[in-house]
Parts: structure tokens; sequence; C-alpha cells
């Protein structure tokens, strides 16, 4: 194992009690007081919104694997596959900003359409990333293993904890894996991101927010999609555990 495997295998590590650790009190509170109001919603409605959004997701995916060029990475050390990855990252997280401060800017309803664009940005970088740690995204588990990804980077305590034992134990865990709880992935996503996202439709503000917020984002996702691949590259390292 190179010097480089070592410092990563710390840096999972520390990743790996970052996501474990419990929620600031804030977002418990947050978290409380979404729940209580998506209790009051329709059975109906969450029905809708979660048949939309996971159109709207699926279609995403679609999309970006159509789209996603091959990298060659064959060859590549881990410290290559990071760099490269980060320089994507970079790139993305700029699309994000811009696309955030431009719909942020417009009020209500170009801030309702950051919402696919921001999904979209989101995705392609996974499945760059995906491409990049060797992986091909041309199979149907690595497109679920990306799900799992995202539904990490955006979920709250409990659902967090689930989902880091199923991408830690994936070899396993994949085989018991149909599809995903499309109501539960939605709903964590949407409890994850409404707060920040509501300021971002008031007009003045929005802009200002919505670049704030996309950044913030794009950064969490990549941090996690980074790690995540990480530990499965290095998995059989006794310092991962």
């Amino acid at each position: 194992m190179t010097e480089y495997e070592r410092k990563v295998n710390r840096d999972i590590k520390d990743w790996k009690e970052k996501i474990l650790k419990q929620s600031s009190l804030f977002n418990r509170m947050s978290k409380k007081v979404q729940t209580r109001i998506n209790g009051l919603i329709p059975e109906r409605v969450h029905k809708v919104v979660t048949e939309s959004i996971k159109n709207m997701v699926k279609a995403t995916l679609f999309g970006s694997n159509l789209t996603t060029k091959k990298i060659q990475s064959e060859g590549m050390s881990l410290s290559e596959r990071d760099h490269l990855v980060k320089e994507k990252l970079t790139n993305y997280r700029k699309t994000a900003v811009v696309e955030g401060a431009g719909t942020g800017a417009g009020g209500i309803f170009l801030g309702l359409a950051d919402f696919p664009l921001l999904l979209s940005i989101k995705m392609k970088f996974l499945f760059d990333a995906a491409s990049v740690y060797g992986f091909d995204t041309r199979q149907y588990e690595e497109r679920l293993f990306i799900l799992h990804v995202f539904q990490l980077a955006f979920s709250n305590d409990e659902k967090r904890k689930e989902t880091f034992y199923i991408i830690e134990n994936w070899e396993e865990q994949k085989k018991t894996l149909v599809d995903m709880d499309w109501q539960v992935f939605q709903q964590e996503y949407r409890d994850y991101i409404d707060l920040i996202k509501m300021f971002q439709l008031i007009p003045g503000l929005g802009a200002i927010v919505g670049a704030y917020a996309n950044y913030n984002l794009l950064d969490q996702l990549g941090e996690t999609a980074i790690n995540a691949y990480r530990m499965r590259l290095l998995g059989d390292s006794p310092l991962v555990q």
C-alpha cells in the first residue's frame, strides 16, 4: 500500500465518523417540523410527488448514461483518479453556482426550475466520477450505487446511517437490492434541501442564496462520492474498518 493510500484510508475513517455523527440540534428540529408538515399532506399528493421525482431521476439517469463519455482510467493510480474527479467537481460546482444564481435571481418561477436543473448537474457529476474510478455505469447495479451515493449525501441521521451501511458493504448488499424506495428517496432529498431552497425563491436574496446553496450542495455530493468510491476501491484494506 502506498503512502497516498494510507492517507486516503485515514481520510475515509474521518469521513465515516462525520457521516455517522448526529446532526446539529437545528437540523434535527427542522426535520421534525418537516415530518409534521409531511404528515398533513394527503397520501395521494405524496404519491404524485414521488412518481414525478422518480420519473425525473430515472430520466436524468438515462440521459447521463448516454452522455457520459467512457474515461480511459485503466492503469491510473488512486491519486490520479482523485485529482481528475476533483477537477471535474470544480467544473460542475461552477456550473451549479451560475445556475443557482440565475434561477435565484428570477424569483419564484425560475427558482422552481432550479430543482430539475440542479438534479441533472448532480447526476452527471456522479456518472463522471463513477467512470473515473473505473466503474461501468451501463450496469444496473452501478446506477443503483449512484442513487445510494446521492441518498447518502442528502439524507438525515437515520437514513444516512442505513445508507452508509449499504455502501460500506456494497458487494453483499447489492444482491438484496432490486430498486430504490422512491418515496423515502424523494422525501429525504426534499427535506434536506427544502429550508435553504425556500430562501432562493425570494427576489433579490434568491441569487445569493441560490449560488451559495448550490456550491455547498455540490461540495457535499463531491465529498460523499469521492469517499464512497475510494471505500470500494480500498475495501479490502483493514485500515478502512
